[in-house]
């Protein structure tokens, strides 16, 4: 489990000290929750994200363990090492926006027609309960060949998962190789 500590100061001094010891700075927030300012060590975070076995893990907070998604994160334009993240707390019963990967089954025939797979989308906004969550949305992509697509409107249709995309918008293709 995923042991943080809380901050107690949000300023960019506290900050910056913070990320020279090693710690990586987040908020987690919620419906009805207090926001906290929390700090992880950055390399516990990092494992913690790695082995989780679906969108949600467990986070402790002083003597609170909370579940949490990943919402948003930051990281440093030129080194791309990551300097905040935002963990959202994921309580039964209430509807909130997750980002659910993007799992494909199958080889698409395109691939031996000198195609390759793009994945324009790894994962997609959803709006759900976390009863209703599921770990990933997995798409066939055997039947794909050039120039064909899967956009969102040939996603599985569910009645517990609300797609936050517009229907056109494409989540992968299979497009000629340069």
């Amino acid at each position: 489990m995923l042991e943080g500590i809380i901050r107690s100061s949000i300023g960019k001094k506290a900050t910056k000290a913070l990320r020279r010891d090693g710690y990586l700075i987040a908020n987690i927030y919620g419906k009805d929750f207090e926001n906290l300012h929390v700090a992880f060590k950055m390399g516990d975070y990092l494992r913690a994200v790695k082995s989780k076995e679906g969108i949600t893990f467990d986070v402790k907070i002083q003597d609170r363990v909370l579940k949490v998604a990943v919402q948003d994160y930051q990281v440093h334009p030129v080194t791309d090492e990551l300097l905040h993240v935002d963990l959202i707390v994921a309580q039964p019963g209430v509807r909130t926006k997750y980002h659910v990967p993007i799992k494909t089954k199958g080889t698409p025939i395109g691939l031996k027609n000198k195609g390759v797979l793009i994945i324009s989308k790894k994962r997609v906004p959803v709006k759900a309960t976390i009863e209703e969550l599921p770990n990933n949305i997995e798409i066939d992509v055997s039947n794909l060949d050039v120039g064909d697509a899967i956009l969102v409107r040939d996603l599985p249709e569910s009645k517990t998962l609300d797609i936050r995309l517009a229907d056109r918008v494409p989540i992968l293709s299979v497009i000629k190789a340069k």
